[in-house]
């Protein structure tokens, strides 16, 4: 039996962020905070929040630096001349 076309996914889903994590996950994640005892059930673990943090680009921060540091006549508007 095939997946109908309306189910799949367009492209490679992997790289996304999931906000449920698989069982083999949590445990993973419980061993490295060091909160995971030895011979405890798998079964009913706590969930755990996942945060979407998007990092801000270097060459952003640059930009609004060099606008900060220009000269305030620069960004004054000329005078209009008066015509007689």
């Amino acid at each position: 039996m095939s997946l109908h076309s309306s189910l799949r996914s367009a492209g490679s889903h992997l790289g996304t962020m999931r906000n449920v994590l698989k069982r083999h996950e949590r445990v993973r994640h419980h061993m490295a905070q060091g909160t995971w005892v030895d011979g405890q059930s798998v079964l009913g673990l706590p969930k755990i929040k996942q945060l979407k943090l998007k990092a801000r680009k270097a060459a952003t921060k640059e930009k609004e630096a060099a606008t900060a540091e220009k000269p305030a006549a620069a960004a004054a508007p000329s005078a209009p001349s008066a015509k007689a």
